[in-house]
């Protein structure tokens, strides 16, 4: 497969190394300007392309090695957004049952949304330098600046209409991406939590009960991705990942894809859906009935939660399972998240890391030759 998504892909945050979380520290104390810190970034950055490009990745990303979370490092760039301390309620939890005590930062916004500068344009003319691959970025969903706050997040002063901020929201995504166009990006994630989020029965019904209906805002999220995009070059693919919570190893939410599917892979104008599929909590694979023709899926299979390998059988087995519901030449295999979705990252080591990617390599060597 020479188009994104690849048969052998990746969701793009990758651990960060001894040198880099030491850096960061150091610049946080104000012992390392941000110059210095960023030539540890660059270097840190070279080393991983490199290795990404060992394993055998098509698509080569930076790791996310600039970021501290996935989501908030973009997002506080648009104007009109602040960020506070963490409010939203849902506990991260892991799989032994306990709990995680975090709450990610929660994004407000005080006044209107604009694209004041490019945001990923000078990461992403680095990586594509440091790469002989397809350069991936990966950025925020658009959606994740309303799902957590709601409607009280948004100053009503500034936005009495939420379509009104819907539309500045998607205009400056869309300045954002023909920013990215223009330096030759032609691949371009977007990482979202709450259509998962919308899969759990627990998280829509309190969804419901603080007023918004989750069948609606699954349409006003793709809506909202198609106006984002919808001045994209023709060559350019875009992809959305799918997460249910992704810190320190731990998660949020529960349940299969069958509250949204049919809405999301018909509605939703983009090219590929990094999916989780690493455990039961993610349910079964007859959602992907639903799949149209022309578009991907990108099975995540493979935990990023955990250290043990995964067997190579089982992996190969599941893939063909889903092949049951949407045609083989449709899927893709990934690991079911990022490695370090935050600078934290999860439970496993770097060794851990790419052992479990050269084995990803050799399922989609073997299942699609």
């Amino acid at each position: 497969m020479d188009a994104a998504p690849f048969r052998f892909d990746h969701v793009g945050s990758l651990l960060r190394p001894v040198r880099l979380q030491e850096a960061r520290a150091r610049a946080m104390e104000g012992k390392c300007s941000a110059d210095e810190l960023r030539a540890v970034e660059d270097d840190c950055i070279r080393e991983v392309v490199r290795r990404q490009e060992e394993v055998g990745l098509d698509a080569v990303t930076d790791g996310e090695y600039r970021r501290t979370f996935f989501h908030t490092d973009f997002l506080q760039r648009l104007g009109g957004v602040t960020i506070e301390e963490g409010e939203f309620k849902a506990a991260f939890r892991k799989d032994d049952g306990t709990t995680v005590g975090f709450k990610p930062p929660t994004m407000h916004i005080t006044g209107k949304i604009t694209h004041d500068e490019p945001i990923q344009g000078r990461d992403f003319d680095f990586l594509k330098a440091a790469t002989t691959r397809t350069p991936k970025v990966t950025i925020p969903s658009p959606s994740m600046l309303h799902f957590r706050g709601g409607r009280k997040a948004i100053d009503e002063a500034v936005y009495p209409s939420l379509d009104d901020f819907y539309a500045d929201l998607s205009a400056a995504y869309a300045d954002e991406i023909a920013d990215l166009a223009d330096r030759g990006c032609r691949y371009l994630q977007m990482d979202d939590t709450n259509l998962a989020y919308l899969c759990d029965d627990a998280i829509r019904e309190s969804t419901r009960a603080r007023g918004d209906d989750p069948d609606e805002l699954t349409h006003t999220y793709c809506r909202l991705f198609n106006e984002a995009i919808k001045s994209r070059p023709a060559d350019m693919k875009v992809c959305v990942h799918l997460c249910r919570g992704n810190f320190k190893s731990a998660w949020v939410a529960q349940g299969g894809y069958e509250p949204v599917a049919e809405i999301l892979f018909n509605e939703m104008n983009i090219d590929g859906f990094f999916l989780e599929y690493d455990d039961q909590r993610s349910g079964d694979f007859a959602p992907l009935r639903f799949v149209p023709k022309g578009k991907r899926v990108v099975l995540g299979l493979m935990t990023t939660k955990h250290p043990e390998l995964e067997s190579k059988a089982d992996l190969e087995r599941r893939i063909e399972e889903a092949a049951k519901y949407v045609p083989l030449d449709q899927l893709c295999v990934s690991p079911q998240c990022g490695f370090s979705s935050t600078a934290h990252g999860n439970d496993l080591t770097e060794s851990d890391q790419w052992r479990k990617l050269a084995l990803l390599k050799e399922v989609a060597e073997e299942v699609w030759g």
